[in-house]
């Protein structure tokens, strides 16, 4: 039997933070961009959840990711 991951939007909004911190997407980007970071098995469940908390693939990876905080100012 095959299990099934949950995605919350949490993870994906940490697993976006990440990929921007670490200069591999812009936070300019659509949402899609994120597609080839993750299996396609697992895109499934995460565009769901994109979609049920109501984020089209073409939003900015930054209005994903939400407000953020700057340790320096």
């Amino acid at each position: 039997m095959l299990q099934s991951i949950q995605y919350s939007l949490d993870v994906i909004q940490d697993e976006a933070r990440h990929l921007v911190q670490r200069g591999i997407v812009s936070r300019n980007q659509p949402i899609y961009t994120l597609c080839q970071f993750i299996p396609p098995r697992d895109w499934v469940c995460i565009e769901g959840e994109l979609e049920r908390c109501n984020f089209l693939l073409r939003d900015r990876i930054g209005d994903l990711m939400g407000r953020e905080e700057w340790e320096n100012d």
